[in-house]
């Protein structure tokens, strides 16, 4: 499985949910969808089950921009955390 990207919007703010495996050859489509999508952005992690370091690497940076992690389990946080030092 790859990566789905579902994004819902209520007019203030947007979450982007993501299922799947999030690669670094996600990142430009992610991109694109962010720019798209407003100040206010929640990304669910939920449903996501691998990520490779380019990714938590671009998580970290949506989140130091004020992107909210919504679901972000706790070995993508720790590694968030790990790449932040």
């Amino acid at each position: 499985m790859t990566l789905k990207i579902e994004k819902y919007s209520d007019g203030n703010s947007t979450t982007i949910r993501l299922i799947g495996r999030m690669q670094a050859e996600h990142l430009e489509e992610l991109e694109k969808q962010i720019r798209e999508s407003g100040p206010a952005i929640t990304l669910d992690l939920e449903e996501v089950t691998l990520v490779d370091v380019e990714i938590v690497r671009f998580l970290g940076a949506c989140e130091a921009r004020g992107a909210t992690l919504l679901n972000c389990s706790p070995y993508i946080r720790d590694w968030i955390g790990k790449e932040r030092d």
